[in-house]
């Protein structure tokens, strides 16, 4: 028996694993707690005591004084999803299908295709916002959910993921003989290629709805309209009161942004677990 082993065995050692790890994750959601039970509380509650663990009565207060701002809660939280699942369709699905052409064929200028993806991934987004807003108003999808939607195709970040996927993962023995087979490419791809993915369009579509539901500056500049205004923007909004600021209706907005992300993380984790047992097979 190896010293690892014998370690694994130890009841003493065991023991102290899950306490460390119940440790990190009672750290982790600890946060998220406060945020909640101070959405329940009022201004002057929070600002006696920031933190505390017991819940207060002014849930409906808050709620009141984050409806009556001159915008629309409701809209804004369907705006918000509308574009963050938009959004994450678009970049889970199409940065699968450039992972599988730069995966599946051989072609002349692959290799120097993913060089340039790699290098479009290490320029930073804001560089290119004021080329994207002037790109966005000629022609004239400012004020258009479409302006945030659409450039989701382009996350080179999510190509360089599923490729490294795919080329541990994906067989291509598998998809010569759905071609001999008579398989249609598209077909392969959508009935072959992409349920082999799930796990890492999981992954992808976690981020890639994270990322895009708590995105504040270029829905800040493309969205002026109330009616248009996503939901992280709406929250910013109640943090530029002069001269008083409501932190009850502050936290009970942040809780309203943060359930939709609990929810996709909690729909998709499955997949996740399953595609790190399956690696762990493979190994």
């Amino acid at each position: 028996m190896s010293s690892l082993e014998r370690r694994d065995g130890n009841p003493a050692v065991r023991a102290l694993i899950y306490i460390v790890c119940i440790f990190l994750a009672v750290l982790s959601i600890f946060p998220f707690v406060v945020m909640f039970i101070n959405s329940t509380r009022s201004t002057f509650e929070i600002q006696q005591q920031a933190v505390s663990l017991i819940p207060s009565t002014h849930l409906m207060e808050n709620f009141k004084v984050f409806n009556g701002k001159s915008f629309n809660p409701t809209t804004g939280f369907i705006n918000s999803l509308i574009v963050a699942v938009g959004a994450t369709v678009l970049t889970v699905y199409f940065s699968t299908l450039t992972a599988y052409a730069l995966v599946a064929y051989r072609w002349k200028m692959r290799n120097a295709m993913f060089t340039f993806i790699l290098c479009v991934m290490m320029i930073p987004g804001i560089v290119t916002s004021i080329g994207m807003y002037q790109f966005m108003y000629r022609i004239h999808l400012t004020n258009n959910l479409l302006s945030l939607i659409l450039p989701a195709v382009y996350a080179p970040q999510a190509v360089f993921f599923f490729r490294q996927f795919m080329l541990a993962s994906l067989p291509l023995e598998l998809l010569d003989s759905a071609r001999i087979d008579g398989s249609k490419e598209f077909y392969t791809f959508n009935h072959i290629a992409m349920p082999i993915m799930k796990p890492a369009m999981a992954t992808q579509g976690i981020f890639a709805f994270v990322y895009t539901w708590n995105s504040l500056f270029m829905p800040s500049i493309l969205l002026t309209r109330d009616n248009m205004k996503t939901m992280p923007v709406m929250v910013s909004m109640l943090k530029g009161d002069i001269y008083k600021r409501e932190y009850g209706a502050i936290y009970l907005g942040l809780s309203l942004t943060v359930l939709p992300l609990f929810i996709v993380y909690f729909a998709l984790s499955k997949y996740i677990i399953a595609g790190v047992a399956l690696g762990g097979v493979k190994g």
